[in-house]
């Protein structure tokens, strides 16, 4: 059959700051689906401008298309857009996967394909052709005589290895290299799924099964050069949840690119509890070209950081960062502000902590109760959610207030975090710096 992937225009902050990656999810699903001899062509609206009525939809026989909750309302104008067009339509990612009975009730969505949706989502186009039965796709939702129906539910692969490459063939890979960490142009990469941890805010472990999943590190270490050699890339992001979770892989992994001397600059995500007693695998990562790491700091309050089931101590940060800039390894280090028992003084001391810490870069998001995460069924049960507009769901706006703030409150006091963060002396050059850069991307 052929299948039309599409990834909605992206609501979310980092795409307004021109943090555009490829749809690597997109890039999984169309791989599968070429195994399985099936046509596939992906559309990135991020990057491609392409207006839905002028799409030829008669090329198609169905149209896939994944978004986040922050999307939501772009993903149902795109299914409203194939679904006028006679053609059947699914819809997955996290907010579908969490929220299939809103999704299906439209009568604009064929079906959802929940978590994970490689083996499922070809299950499903393998059924359509063959006119099966679909109580035999595993992980879907669809509407059926005024109820949802679902099939069985599937774990998500445990084999990551036979999941063949994103086709990055059929993605406008030229149109990614606005990017850049340090001097190289950064792509994206993921090397391991799932997360066993289960903080109150995430719904990764939901979506993706608590168990950790990676691959074969001669796999990844191939890609990379795949990376470099065929579309010139000189940097990575690993996208992974739980990059650094298995100690003894990282290490392995680590010295692979050593030993090839590969020349890469990358960064990842990680915990601060993975790296605190540690410092021999960041002297390996440094020397392997790690430059950044993302770290969930969250919260300058040791009550907070347990209420998230954070799982985190908060004197570990500081220890954590120094070892890291002796390694010439900046941070990127995220805070949330508006947790559901935060007082005024709680939210002030987490922007006071972030000060003393000092991050290369800090990022101030609102807790937003996403739904599928314990918060969610939190804030719902104590009447916390103000807003169901999806579009603002996104870490940017505050849709639900706390015991003891308002929404106005949260976001104001968000806005002076940034304030007092980024206009301290300290900071001046950085800035002055961030503007000049912008400015000659402008004029370039």
């Amino acid at each position: 059959m052929k299948v039309l992937l599409l990834n909605p225009p992206s609501n979310g902050a980092y795409n307004r700051l021109g943090l555009k990656f490829p749809p690597l999810g997109l890039g999984y699903l169309a791989s599968v689906l070429r195994q399985r001899g099936h046509w596939v062509d992906i559309i990135d609206f991020n990057v491609q401008k392409l207006s839905l009525s002028n799409l030829p939809w008669e090329e198609w026989d169905i149209v896939g298309i994944s978004g986040d909750t922050s999307s939501h309302s772009r993903v149902m104008k795109i299914a409203g857009a194939a679904k006028e067009a006679g053609k059947t339509v699914v819809v997955g990612g996290y907010h579908a996967s969490f929220r299939e009975e809103e999704v299906l009730k439209s009568g604009i969505v064929d079906f959802v394909v929940k978590g994970e949706g490689e083996e499922s989502f070809a299950e499903l186009v393998d059924c359509l052709e063959e006119k099966g039965n679909l109580a035999k796709v595993s992980n879907l939702a669809y509407w059926r005589d005024g109820r949802v129906l679902e099939s069985f539910k599937k774990e998500p692969p445990a084999d990551l290895n036979k999941i063949p490459w994103p086709a990055r063939d059929l993605l406008s890979m030229s149109l990614y290299r606005s990017v850049k960490l340090e001097d190289r142009r950064i792509t994206t990469l993921v090397t391991s799924r799932g997360c066993p941890y289960s903080c109150s805010f995430c719904c990764s472990s939901a979506f993706a099964g608590r168990r950790w999943r990676s691959r074969d590190i001669n796999d990844v270490v191939w890609e990379i050069e795949h990376l470099a050699n065929d579309y010139n890339f000189g940097a990575v992001a690993f996208l992974d949840d739980n990059f650094t979770l298995n100690v003894n892989r990282l290490k392995l992994l680590c010295e692979e690119m050593i030993k090839l001397n590969l020349d890469l600059k990358w960064w990842c995500f990680s915990r601060v509890d993975t790296l605190r007693e540690n410092e021999e695998i960041i002297d390996k990562m440094a020397r392997a070209g790690a430059r950044m790491i993302f770290l969930g700091l969250e919260s300058g309050s040791q009550k907070i950081l347990n209420a998230y089931n954070k799982e985190m101590q908060l004197e570990a940060s500081e220890k954590v960062i120094r070892i890291l800039r002796e390694y010439d390894i900046k941070v990127w280090g995220s805070f949330i502000l508006g947790s559901p028992d935060e007082k005024l003084e709680d939210l002030r001391a987490t922007v006071n902590h972030a000060i003393h810490l000092n991050p290369d870069i800090a990022e101030f998001a609102i807790l937003t109760p996403y739904p599928g995460t314990k918060l969610f069924k939190q804030a719902e049960e104590q009447g916390l959610i103000v807003s169901r507009d999806w579009s603002k769901y996104d870490g940017s706006h505050a849709v639900m207030k706390t015991k003891y703030l308002s929404p106005f409150q949260i976001s104001r006091e968000t806005a002076r975090a940034y304030i007092k963060f980024y206009c301290r002396p300290l900071r001046w050059g950085q800035v002055w710096s961030g503007i000049k850069n912008k400015l000659l991307s402008w004029r370039y």
